[in-house]
């Protein structure tokens, strides 16, 4: 593929923070620790405190890998690798985190995945004495299936329709069925669609738990890469986080800090992605998870009979640590406690979310990673490509409006001048001498002439207008061809990595892919990238 890269400011699909944040604003520095390029990564190496217990790390993850081993998972000889390195002292994590949603759902989970590899692939060019094993955490403890259970794929829905309750790396994927044959069904027969059919398949169908299913999908495409998949919906890692866990609950010092800092956020104008609760944990089991509240001098667990005194509570939480799931806000901390981690790999509005959590890594004396934008693409096959070269359209035109792109069309590709600017600019000069020739003789007669001024003004304004939808009649079957384009790269007028499914591209190119966009992404270079086929 080739590439063209364009600043994310210019794409207007991103924020005003992430900007900000890019640029290096200075009112966002009190936010985060360490700058998202190689100079920060050095001096968060030489302060780093590892908290992560990196025998229990490696012994989770191994056996993890094992209890799906039965299955016939196949694990790569450099996962392994990665797996007992993370038992160094000069190993650490780059990790990006996502839901288990169904068949990878919309490009950008395999792009945070991508940028994850790259920047560990970097990160040991740069610190060549040191490890870097990259991390896909399954957020297999969160129970919102409706955001995880369908995907979009060549115009189709597929939707996996079954009523969840609890944790959704807990669910038994047998009711996805009809789901797996219409996604399979979409991939068709061609290229390499036997290929995935047959990945999708053994995910799905042979597996009982959706945390296994997602592990076994992305370990397919990319565990030859050394991308180690964790799920810490685990005892073991559970012990780890046991005494925070009893601290924020009883005394809500994330409460405390996030509000605070959010405040702080919001006076600079920053869109706050989260709030905290009282108290960000649920109560975990089987089938349910449900929110932990104060009330009545006791903590509640909502939609349930179950509660505890503060003793009770504290024996509960020793005992069975795993029965605590961490919310959005204490996720993060979590991650950084059982894991020897540097740098969080996430989208636009996670990075800001982040940017709301340091006080609280600070009070419990927690490193903050580095955050790290994950790399956006925009994939463009050979038949819009061509219209595009035809069209003579660059990578920046793509990503403004429909009609603005038809009116630049237009005025550059007319044989009459459309512009009426010089002819503007004639005109003002007329204007300037009647003024000055209306104050001569009346100083109060000036405003009229400027009125009569501004009246014409908007007056060749429409002119122009007119002219330009005049000759886009003309044009009108080439033009079609911009809507045509427009609709099949920014699906709903939205970025293409927020809506498409991976699959027909899987197809067309295979692994191969995967290959060019771990090729073509720069992670630090912090530029949206156009791939054209």
């Amino acid at each position: 593929m080739d590439i063209a890269c364009i600043s994310y400011r210019d794409t207007g699909f991103f924020s005003q923070t992430i900007s900000d944040y890019i640029d290096d604003a200075p009112q966002l520095r009190p936010f985060y620790s360490y700058r998202p390029d190689i100079e920060g990564f050095s001096k968060l190496l030489a302060n780093k405190k590892v908290v992560a217990n990196r025998d229990v790390l490696a012994t989770v993850l191994t056996d993890q890998y094992k209890r799906i081993s039965n299955f016939g998972f196949s694990i790569s000889d450099l996962v392994n690798s990665n797996i007992e390195l993370l038992k160094a002292d000069n190993t650490y994590t780059i990790t990006t985190g996502h839901q288990l949603n169904i068949f990878a759902g919309p490009l950008y989970f395999i792009y945070k995945i991508v940028t994850t590899i790259k920047l560990a692939k970097e990160l040991k060019a740069s610190f060549p004495d040191k490890n870097f094993v990259p991390v896909y955490w399954m957020a297999s403890e969160d129970h919102d299936f409706a955001e995880i259970s369908y995907t979009d794929i060549g115009g189709k829905k597929v939707h996996w329709w079954y009523e969840a309750q609890g944790a959704t790396g807990r669910i038994d994927p047998h009711s996805i069925r009809k789901a797996l044959n219409e996604y399979k069904g979409a991939l068709g027969l061609e290229g390499h669609a036997p290929e995935l059919a047959a990945i999708v398949e053994k995910a799905y169908a042979g597996f009982d738990k959706l945390a296994d299913a997602t592990r076994y999908l992305v370990n397919a495409l990319f565990g030859q890469y050394g991308l180690v998949i964790i799920d810490a919906d685990d005892t073991r890692f559970k012990k780890q986080f046991a005494h925070i866990i009893e601290q924020d609950i009883i005394e809500q010092n994330s409460f405390k800090n996030i509000t605070a800092t959010n405040e702080d956020l919001q006076k600079l104008g920053v869109h706050i992605q989260v709030n905290p609760r009282e108290i960000n944990f649920f109560y975990l089991q089987d089938k349910s998870r449900e929110r932990i509240v104060f009330e009545n001098d006791a903590y509640q667990v909502l939609n349930t009979e179950t509660q505890f005194t503060k003793a009770e509570l504290q024996r509960e939480i020793l005992e069975h640590p795993e029965r605590f799931s961490p919310n959005v806000v204490m996720r993060p901390l979590y991650q950084e406690c059982i894991l020897p981690n540097i740098a969080y790999i996430g989208g636009g509005s996670e990075v800001v979310y982040w940017l709301e959590l340091k006080s609280t890594f600070e009070h419990y004396e927690v490193d903050f990673p580095v955050l790290i934008l994950r790399n956006s693409g925009l994939v463009i096959p050979k038949e819009p490509a061509a219209k595009i070269k035809k069209m003579e359209l660059t990578a920046a035109d793509l990503f403004k409006s429909t009609d603005t792109i038809k009116n630049d069309w237009v005025k550059k590709h007319s044989e009459h001048t459309l512009n009426l600017q010089e002819e503007w600019r004639e005109l003002q000069a007329i204007f300037e001498r009647l003024k000055l020739r209306s104050h001569k003789i009346d100083a109060t007669l000036a405003p009229s002439a400027e009125a009569v001024q501004a009246r014409l003004k908007k007056a060749i304004d429409n002119l122009e207008k007119k002219l330009v939808k005049a000759e886009k009649r003309n044009y009108h079957t080439r033009l079609e061809q911009i809507d045509q384009i427009k609709s099949d790269l920014f699906p709903k007028d939205g970025l293409q990595e927020r809506t498409e499914n991976f699959g027909l591209m899987y197809v067309k190119w295979g692994q191969q892919f995967i290959d060019e966009l771990i090729r073509n992404f720069e992670p630090l270079d912090f530029k949206f990238a156009v791939l054209t086929e």
